[in-house]
């Protein structure tokens, strides 16, 4: 009884108790979501490919989502960058770009990026799968689920577009400008670009990165380099269907994209290469000549001025003649972009006019769907102030103000020249076409390209003035016609795309119409002699030889006539410069010559001769030519220019475009000379060309070696053929250079044989060099070469570390001369 009665309030609590364990787990089960329609009432509701509901008030971004396990292309660009061309990150800039889906998860969706580096192409799903689970995805996103209706969820996306997806924060951290972070106080929805369409959501965001220690790069362009503020843009796009991809060949010239498939036979490439081009297709394939079902159109920034508006549109429109050349009739065309459009907007393939603090290369870049290169948007960036640079190195030649007041007409025609090139040039790369750098040199076989860098052409008249009337050529090249008709041709049923292709190639080939591109031209130690940016000519040599000739004519005449009147007479040195230079790329191209290989994309049967090293009259003679731009009289500046040009005046600080003094305050007449030294003898003391001599001499006895060519660069250095005291002194700075980098490759070269011969004339010039002079300047550098030498041979290791030589002025009229040729590819 006692237990029973004990036991009896045990019962009664437990039954009490129950109903509030019940409460509690219904309480611990997740509130069923509410409906989107509650969600979203009174938000801004923006229907589209991706809705979009837009609640001002709170500042916040709702996503809707109905397409699930559906791939869609997701990209961020730039509309709003920090405009300084040494840390990137310009004015319509395009970033990361991804295939995606979402998924379902529970409260969870999430936004996956599969794998298409490694791929199976077969019907069977479990080989396919295999392949899938054998790699890893990427999850970019998690969102959590905030309501949902008829198979559709709502997220809050606002921390997903209020984020650094462009990826500021770590360029400026690679650029050495700080440490940055995202203030989302100071970041908001930029509404004005926030849109929806039927194939595409826009969404773009005001976005304001923090840091405590800027850099000086982000100094000089941000009003408070603490507070750097930025908008990124963000693209939600549905992918097109029904394109099939063209093969890729090496000899084409196109970029593409490129995957394992695990599905390959034995025996059969593991890779798959396919190009990146635009989908163009003929109304009629049977015809030989088709408007297309839809054209390719351009849009040009409203934001350029006359006339450069006016050559970028000419320029582009070149290209009408390459696709007519492959069979479509009005297959290009180009516009101004509406006032209405977002040059971001994928539905727009744009050229953009983008302003930076300082001179730098344009870009040609694309949107390309990476399961099949399909080319979806190009979007060209053109920097504003080539075109000033241009006009600076006209000016520089053509001397055009005799009065003080005239209008440069010559200077701004090779100015806008180069400007309907360099539009032609980069509306070719998100074509899908690469740099051919051979092209200049195969124009005898009309095989001219706007694919390659071109340098002006600068004529000497009968009176030794300079002509820049034909500066630049006009009009697509040849070669670019080859390319297109590749890429584009559209052919009717039953023709083996493959083989015409092929076909197309071996026809141009015949012609002396190849491609050679970046890998080939850009690295110092390169090889082929035809093959460089910014030369000219078929024989690189005589070029050169004539480029050196024009130079010296245009020396001699330079003077107050270079800069209007009115302006401070140092300011002629910015015009000095790219003169004095003027034979700068020419002579890299020259050195290519020297241990030089002719070669080809040669594939096997296709007939092309794979390799030919240049003969031994030409490395000669091309030495001989490079020697000369190291001689003192080449190098030494008129007494003329030298009188012309004083200090600085206030306000007119040294920049970065001028050449490096050791004088102080007052125009160097010596330094310009070791800069230009500097470049011609690092390019030919290169250590990979330094190997192919030791090895084309080993394989054929009849060519230089190493030991030759140093032998006749020393005996051409150590004993200039000079006319006064200011050209020995020349000559004294070049042998300072010379045995610096002779030093230099002493050390550093891979091959011991190098290192092994030049470390031998090291000593035969310290040898040479001992003793005194015929003046106490020469007989003190004698000495302090001998003696550095020695404490050299000593120490071989580490090297002796030469004194601070000047560095020449940026070159390559578009950009820096030291930036890896790979950041550069377009």
């Amino acid at each position: 009884m006692t237990s029973r009665i004990t036991g009896l309030p045990r019962i009664i609590a437990l039954a009490a108790l129950l109903p509030c364990v019940a409460h509690a787990q219904q309480a611990a089960r997740p509130a069923a979501p509410a409906t989107i329609t509650v969600k979203t009432a009174g938000m801004q509701q923006l229907p589209g490919f991706m809705p979009l509901y837009i609640d001002h008030q709170a500042g916040k971004v709702w996503l809707e989502i109905a397409r699930f396990n559906e791939e869609l292309l997701y990209y961020v660009s730039l509309p709003a960058g920090v405009g300084h061309n040494d840390i990137g990150l310009n004015r319509g800039d395009l970033g990361p770009q991804y295939v995606v889906h979402f998924e379902r998860v529970g409260p969870k969706v999430l936004m996956v990026q599969p794998n298409y580096e490694f791929r199976a192409d077969t019907k069977d799903a479990a080989e396919r799968k295999a392949v899938t689970d054998a790699f890893a995805t990427s999850v970019i996103w998690g969102f959590k689920v905030e309501a949902e209706e008829n198979g559709r969820v709502l997220v809050d996306a606002t921390d997903f577009f209020l984020r650094d997806a462009h990826g500021v924060a770590n360029t400026l951290r690679r650029g050495n400008q700080g440490t940055y972070r995202v203030d989302a106080t100071r970041s908001a929805l930029y509404a004005a670009r926030t849109k929806a369409f039927p194939k595409n959501t826009e969404v773009e965001a005001t976005i304001t990165l923090v840091g405590e220690t800027p850099g000086g790069l982000v100094r000089s362009v941000t009003p408070t380099p603490e507070a750097l503020t930025v908008r990124e843009h963000h693209s939600f796009v549905e992918l097109p269907s029904g394109y099939t991809p063209r093969e890729a060949d090496p000899r084409a010239g196109y970029f593409g994209i490129s995957y394992l498939d695990y599905a390959t036979p034995l025996g059969q490439p593991l890779t798959k290469r396919f190009i990146a081009r635009h989908r163009l297709q003929k109304q009629d394939p049977s015809a030989a000549v088709s408007d297309p079902v839809q054209p390719i159109v351009y849009y040009l920034d409203p934001g350029t001025p006359e006339p450069i508006r006016s050559a970028l549109l000419e320029g582009g429109r070149w290209w009408n003649q390459a696709f007519e050349a492959a069979g479509f009739r009005n297959a290009f065309r180009m516009a101004m972009l509406p006032d209405s459009a977002d040059p971001m907007d994928l539905r727009y393939n744009i050229v953009q006019w983008v302003h930076r603090s300082t001179r730098g290369w344009s870009y040609g870049n694309t949107v390309t769907d990476p399961r099949t290169g399909e080319i979806l948007k190009g979007h060209v960036t053109l920097g504003s102030l080539r075109v000033r640079q241009d006009y600076l190195i006209a000016e520089g030649l053509l001397q055009p103000y005799e009065k003080g007041s005239e209008e440069a007409t010559a200077a701004r025609d090779m100015a806008l020249a180069r400007l309907r090139q360099l539009s032609a040039h980069e509306i070719g790369h998100t074509l899908g076409l690469a740099h051919n750098y051979i092209a200049s040199t195969q124009r005898a076989a009309g095989a001219q390209s706007v694919m390659d860098y071109p340098h002006p052409v600068a004529l000497l008249t009968a009176d030794g003035r300079i002509d820049l009337s034909q500066a630049y050529e006009t009009g697509i090249g040849e070669w670019d016609k080859v390319a297109i008709a590749y890429g584009y041709q559209d052919y009717p049923p039953g023709v083996d795309e493959r083989q015409a292709g092929e076909g197309l190639l071996a026809a141009a080939g015949s012609r002396g119409i190849t491609f050679i591109s970046d890998a080939d031209a850009r690295p110092a130690g390169s090889a082929h002699p035809a093959v460089h940016l910014w030369d000219n000519g078929s024989d690189v040599t005589a070029e050169l030889e004539r480029m050196l000739t024009v130079r010296r004519a245009a020396l001699e005449r330079f003077g107050e006539h270079a800069i209007k009147t009115g302006a401070p007479l140092a300011t002629i040195e910015e015009a000095l410069v790219p003169l004095y230079l003027h034979h700068r790329y020419q002579t890299e191209a020259a050195v290519k010559s020297i241990a030089g290989a002719y070669y080809t994309y040669a594939l096997r049967g296709d007939r092309q001769r794979p390799l030919q090293r240049v003969p031994a009259e030409r490395q000669n003679q091309a030495l001989a030519v490079v020697l000369r731009t190291v001689s003192p009289q080449t190098l030494a500046l008129p007494q003329s220019v030298l009188a012309t040009i004083p200090p600085r005046p206030f306000g007119y600080s040294m920049h970065s475009e001028l050449f490096e003094r050791w004088t102080g305050i007052t125009f160097d007449a010596v330094s310009p000379a070791a800069a230009a030294a500097e470049l011609t003898l690092t390019l030919l003391l290169n250590a990979e060309r330094a190997a192919r001599l030791v090895e084309q001499h080993a394989l054929d006895v009849s060519l230089p070696g190493l030991d030759a060519v140093l032998e006749q660069t020393q005996r051409a250095l150590l004993h200039p053929d000079t006319r006064n005291e200011y050209e020995q002194e020349i000559g004294r700075a070049v042998q300072r250079v010379y045995v610096d980098r002779l030093m230099d490759l002493a050390v550093r070269a891979t091959m011991p044989q190098v290192r092994a011969i030049a470390a031998y004339e090291l000593d035969q010039v310290r040898r040479e060099v001992s003793g005194a002079g015929r003046t106490v300047p020469e007989t003190a550098h004698r000495w302090s070469l001998a003696q550095d030498i020695a404490r050299f041979q000593e120490r071989p290791l580490p090297p002796l570390q030469p004194g601070p030589l000047p560095d020449a002025p940026p070159g390559q009229p578009i950009g820096q001369p030291d930036m890896n040729w790979l950041e550069w590819i377009y």
